[in-house]
């Protein structure tokens, strides 16, 4: 038996922000989003094009070495992360870059589907392209200031349930703007993350080990940030990984020039992305809805939207107002007390690495398929845009669970309901639907020939035939609901392991990637369980990889 099966994006369901008609377009029909993207990348062989794109426009390479070698040190990296960092001094260096925001203990199961693809990819490039050398970068999404989208790990319980274990500060929910997730320190409350963690984690000789080494992390007074990038560290030790976190004074520095003209100019940014929206429109979705200006502000400890007001500006959720000339003061003296959005982001991460390949997921493919006029707009190369690995691991227990009631995994993906019924029906010596199915036909079909002698003999009987006919068809139909009903009663061990197949591959109706984290099946599989994963996953079929375990 094959340790994996792929299946085609257009077989999976879609959905605005996963797997969309334009992300299956991206992947298996190119041509028809090619105009809104720089270079293709099913053909790697425009790299060497792009990078000496990179070399003539790129010059800040010593103060970037000097940063890296300073943010990744203090997150405890190995040689090999220093040594790629010493190689983005060299001009024929360049980044395959991805990020994440900072998901606690690591985020979903996609934010490792990331780091997977940038690490191989910069090794295919550097085998590839021998002239040149690669080196996989991470960006760490430290500015975002939306907690509840990274306190959560989701796991599967003991009792085989999706669960989110959720870690509150202080033990209650934040009740204000938190400023940068990364600068948030982690407290005493962790113990209560642990304990509810450790709860709802199935018992194995694993478990130990592995709180040990989330709380060598995730531990009180550590940033969000740290944390995170010292465990990713930890989980990728040996492949060279560079962390970058771009909350960083001289990093913000050399953005001056991108806040500076999006103030003085906007909402030209904003204007060339609606532009690109409408065209997209017309068949697809568009991913961001801009704003008339696409910067945040930090102030007093929250991270706020800068909006545009008739002679000034103004902080959204506060009463605090900048005269222009002063938002530009800020931009060109102190540039770190601003944050880009969404629509900018990528504009500032390559203006600060020379970057040559984005690693994206579905939806961030679809936002930079709004950007490409923004990137000319700024004078700054797009790279190319690499779809991550997606991947649903498929264990023993529940491909035999599959096996025993004639399932395939794709049915999984979708209506629960559905498997259930189709699982009832298997395990049943009487098939419900057709039983009920035939006798409504031989009803309307007893009702038919009625019908021609009803009308002979008198006319107005008819409207008493269809009143019977409906009185039965809705009888019938409440018989086989009861009917349903007895036999999921019978057959609940087969639902209940049906339940839990359904849990673990498609969790809260939604594919596992995006639910579960790395710690459930680290805590089932063992410390080593990423380092498997590097040598299963997959890069360059552009389909989901189902793998085997």
């Amino acid at each position: 038996m094959n340790s994996t099966t792929w299946i085609d994006v257009n077989d999976l369901p879609h959905s605005v922000g996963g797997f969309s008609l334009l992300f299956c377009d991206y992947l298996n029909d190119f041509q028809r989003v090619h105009h809104y993207f720089e270079t293709d990348f099913h053909s790697l062989q425009q790299i060497p094009k792009l990078a000496d794109r990179l070399r003539q426009h790129y010059s800040h390479r010593s103060l970037l070495v000097e940063i890296l070698t300073e943010q990744n040190q203090k997150f405890g990296v190995g040689v090999s992360t220093l040594e790629n960092i010493k190689h983005l001094a060299d001009e024929k260096t360049f980044a395959v870059v991805t990020g994440q925001q900072l998901g606690i203990l690591g985020g979903p199961l996609y934010t490792v589907y990331k780091a997977i693809t940038a690490i191989k990819l910069s090794k295919q490039l550097s085998v590839n392209f021998p002239e040149y050398k690669f080196v996989p970068v991470f960006w760490l999404e430290s500015e975002d200031h939306d907690f509840e989208e990274v306190n959560k790990v989701g796991i599967l319980s003991t009792e085989h349930v999706p669960t989110k274990i959720e870690y509150l500060p202080h033990g209650k929910p934040l009740q204000k703007n938190p400023g940068p997730i990364g600068e948030l320190r982690l407290d005493g409350y962790l113990d209560s993350f642990y304990d509810q963690l450790q709860k709802s984690l199935g018992n194995s000789e694993f478990k130990k080990p592995l709180v040990e080494l989330l709380a060598s992390a995730y531990k009180p007074e550590a940033s969000f940030e740290q944390a995170f990038a010292v465990l990713m560290n930890t989980l990728f030790d040996g492949e060279g990984l560079i962390f970058i976190s771009p909350n960083d004074k001289r990093l913000k520095t050399l953005l001056a020039p991108i806040f500076q003209k999006e103030i003085q100019e906007f909402p030209r940014v904003s204007q060339l992305i609606i532009q690109q929206s409408a065209e997209l429109e017309n068949r697809y979705h568009a991913q961001i809805k801009t704003k008339a200006l696409n910067l945040f502000h930090f102030f007093k400890g929250g991270r706020y939207f800068i909006e545009p007001r008739e002679h000034d500006f103004s902080l959204r959720g506060t009463r605090h107002f900048i005269p222009k000339d002063e938002l530009l003061r800020i931009a060109t003296e102190t540039p770190e007390l601003l944050s880009p959005n969404v629509a900018l982001r990528p504009i500032c991460q390559d203006t600060i690495l020379p970057t040559v390949a984005y690693v994206a997921g579905p939806s961030e493919i679809a936002y930079f398929a709004q950007l490409k006029s923004v990137y000319q707009y700024f004078g700054i190369t797009m790279p190319m845009i690499y779809p991550r690995a997606s991947t649903t691991i498929l264990e023993e227990k529940i491909e035999r669970i599959m096996e025993k009631y004639e399932l395939d995994i794709l049915d999984f993906f979708g209506d629960p309901e559905k498997v259930n019924n189709r699982v009832i029906e298997l395990a049943s010596e009487v098939r419900v639907d057709e039983m009920f199915q035939s006798a409504i036909q031989r009803v309307n079909d007893q009702v038919n020939e009625m019908r021609f002698g009803l009308n002979y003999i008198d006319s107005t009987l008819l409207g008493a035939l269809e009143t019977t006919r409906s009185k039965l068809e809705f009888q019938l139909h409440a018989l086989r609901e009861k009917t349903m009903a007895a036999q999921k009663q019978k057959h609940e061990v087969a639902l209940r392991q049906v339940q839990k197949a359904s849990h673990s591959i498609f969790p809260n109706k939604n594919f596992q990637e995006r639910e579960l984290s790395i710690v459930h099946f680290m805590n089932k599989h063992g410390l080593e369980f990423v380092r498997w994963l590097l040598n299963e996953v997959h890069i360059g079929h552009f389909k989901h990889q189902v793998i085997r375990l």
